[in-house]
């Protein structure tokens, strides 16, 4: 079996007591993510929904997010869930992870705001911002009437609903999010929204949102900044994706074709989302791209790795390296304990998934052989 990425879900007690749970995975530049609505860091890990996303994420770069508070595996009865304790919150969990370089951030949703007040804040900290289907300013600071009425109405009846059996209540939030959406990410969904917080916490959650505004701070953030958003979701308009590509200075921004606020792994959207990410990062995503994992090996197990791939026995690999038998022996249980593979078989197929390259030593091995 190929090694596979695994999460790490671990817990930090911020400054006025809340335990909240974060999680990573992957390895490569850091990339953390503020927090977004409604997320659960195992729950969502083998989602139809968010799978995909995090399998990206954590694919290219070293990928770490966690869940607020009042929300997921992080504790829910707090008392303050206002704007100030989200960027709290992510200046103690960058406080934990202790990056020695500056990183980069991602904001999706809400998420955006606090990525850009943190920015603001600790300007030298933040390399890169890639912010998704965010806002500067919440519904209620948007001056449209119509609007906060139907938001608060929203609000009462997340009140009323959100825990009972019938998901009437809880639909209505998953045909907005994912109006694309199959049977069974809407299931899923349905259910994330039951599993990650109470009626009450969800109501505030939304009260809090839509008092949010950080469009006084938008000319000053310094970082460059990655600004992408659907065409015709319903959840955030694509004006709220406008408004912040106007404010901070030099944003690319990229609209993309769809009209879900959670991008589907099967609309071409994705595919436009993950390209337009990874060249905004310098992150190279070919074929021939290497996994981070074979920068553990020394040049003569990379030399190993590849005469292995080529299908040669021990005393071959012997014979074309002039080592013995037991130093080829050696090298091989090296290179099974960095890769995490059992067998030459397996070693072989996570060579071949992974993108391994033969260094130019590699290659005259091959080239000249006896």
């Amino acid at each position: 079996m190929t090694k596979r990425t695994t999460q790490r879900i671990r817990y930090l007690r911020t400054r006025d007591g809340v335990q909240l749970a974060w999680a990573e995975a992957g390895t490569g530049p850091m990339l953390i993510k503020a927090a977004n609505w409604l997320t659960h860091l195992e729950y969502e890990w083998e989602s139809p929904v968010w799978r995909h996303w995090i399998r990206f994420f954590s694919d290219n770069f070293r990928f770490i997010r966690h869940d607020e508070r009042g929300c997921g595996m992080t504790d829910w009865n707090v008392g303050d869930l206002s704007f100030e304790r989200w960027v709290e919150d992510l200046e103690a969990l960058v406080d934990v992870v202790d990056p020695k370089e500056p990183f980069a951030l991602l904001g999706i949703s809400q998420g955006a705001a606090a990525c850009i007040a943190y920015a603001v804040k600790h300007p030298e900290r933040v390399s890169r911002i890639v912010l998704y289907g965010g806002y500067a300013r919440g519904t209620y600071q948007r001056g449209d009437p119509d609007k906060e009425r139907l938001y608060r109405a929203l609000i009462d009846m997340t009140r009323l609903g959100w825990g009972k059996d019938n998901p009437a209540f809880r639909q209505v939030f998953t045909s907005r999010f994912i109006p694309g959406a199959t049977d069974e990410q809407v299931q899923w969904f349905n259910e994330l929204c039951r599993k990650t917080t109470s009626p009450e916490i969800a109501a505030r959650l939304l009260e809090t949102r839509a008092n949010v505004n950080v469009v006084e701070l938008l000319d000053k953030v310094q970082a460059p900044t990655l600004i992408l958003h659907s065409r015709d979701e319903d959840v955030i308009s694509i004006t709220e994706g406008h408004i912040l590509a106007a404010g901070i200075p030099n944003a690319h921004f990229v609209e993309l074709d769809s009209k879900n606020h959670i991008l589907l792994e099967t609309e071409p959207a994705w595919e436009r989302f993950c390209n337009e990410v990874l060249e905004f990062m310098g992150v190279t995503d070919s074929p021939g791209r290497e996994d981070p994992a074979f920068d553990s090996l020394t040049a003569r197990e990379r030399e190993v790795l590849a005469l292995i791939t080529e299908g040669l026995g021990n005393a071959q690999i012997a014979e074309r390296l002039s080592i013995s038998e037991k130093t080829v022996r050696n090298h091989i249980s090296n290179v099974f304990d960095k890769l995490g593979v059992w067998s030459r078989a397996q070693a072989m197929v996570f060579a071949q998934d992974h993108g391994f390259q033969a260094k130019t030593s590699d290659r005259w091995h091959q080239a000249n052989r006896k």
